[in-house]
């Protein structure tokens, strides 16, 4: 299956950014989005992060101004029509983005697959009442999507092989290292992963074993070791297997078992608290604050593409 046109629905934070992505790498991009002050914001994030990879990641200097002949912003769903690749990267709401695929599979050809941008609700349930449940797939990207190397790509129970494949592919072609998800769960791979270390990083926090700032601390100085050249089950071997299973035996019983979101957890959220974005959440923010830590993740992403690059094996 060539794919080359690629539609995008919604431009928020994330779809702004595989919009980004996709254009840099040569892809055709028609995409919608119902505000009009969203398509002008994904419009200078696209230009602003295209001049990034033009002046630090080695892109053609033709890329700052030829992106915009492959881009459409499109006025209505109607314009998805010509797309190979249709990706849905609207908020998790199960009923919206049902909606919204009614009407696509109403655009597009019988064969073009169709993938959710989503981080945690299960395929198999978004291909529940499709007419061709077997090309809905799901794909998982994370900011910034025009550096990092991540992408899962994730099969619900009627996806088919050819739909995966076209997945994976455009993963690849988009400068990912794809994953396959090869079953649905829910919160796939990395966030399954992530939710359990907040769960237990809740716990230390609740039972005073020590604070925010230490626990942030603790975790950055000792996964930075490893974090950005080898996974869990690399480490666990470049570490030693024994003293792993030793540890386990004794510390899995004491780990936070909690089923319920932690209550510090929803005082904030109901406090209006939404994190850098508006300054308040674990830590305070001015905007120069929170502009600076923004900062910070893309150097550190930059910084993580150059250690996977020296880690590759030879």
């Amino acid at each position: 299956m060539s794919v080359q046109t690629i539609g995008i629905v919604g431009l928020g934070m994330l779809g702004r950014g595989i919009a980004t992505c996709l254009l840099s790498h040569g892809f055709r991009v028609i995409a919608y989005t119902l505000e009009p002050a969203t398509r002008a914001d994904a419009r200078a994030h696209i230009a602003s992060a295209i001049e990034d990879l033009v002046r630090r990641g080695g892109f053609p200097e033709s890329l700052i101004s030829e992106w915009k002949d492959r881009y459409v912003e499109a006025a209505g769903l109607a314009e998805m029509a010509p797309c190979d690749f249709v990706i849905e990267s609207i908020f998790e709401d199960l009923d919206a983005k049902q909606r919204l695929f009614d009407d696509v599979e109403e655009i597009v050809g019988p064969n073009v697959p169709i993938a959710s941008n989503t981080s945690a609700l299960p395929i198999s349930l978004l291909q529940a009442g499709r007419k061709r449940p077997e090309r809905f797939v799901g794909v998982h990207w994370a900011e910034p999507c025009h550096l990092t190397n991540f992408l899962e790509v994730v099969r619900g129970e009627q996806t088919d092989d050819a739909t995966t494949e076209a997945a994976m592919d455009l993963g690849r072609r988009a400068g990912k290292d794809p994953a396959l998800v090869r079953k649905d769960v829910e919160g796939f791979i990395v966030n399954r992963i992530g939710y359990a270390m907040y769960r237990e990083a809740f716990w230390l926090l609740e039972n005073g074993v020590a604070d925010v700032e230490t626990i942030d601390r603790s975790f950055r100085n000792a996964f930075s070791v490893w974090a950005n050249v080898a996974g869990p089950f690399r480490w666990m071997d470049l570490t030693g297997l024994p003293a792993y299973l030793a540890v386990m035996k004794r510390l899995w019983p004491q780990l936070s078992q909690a089923t319920e979101p932690p209550t510090l957890m929803k005082e904030l959220v109901e406090s209006g608290a939404k994190g850098v974005s508006n300054g308040r959440g674990f830590f305070d923010y001015t905007p120069e604050e929170a502009a600076h830590w923004e900062r910070k993740l893309i150097e550190n992403v930059w910084a993580s593409r150059e250690a996977a690059r020296k880690a590759e094996p030879s």
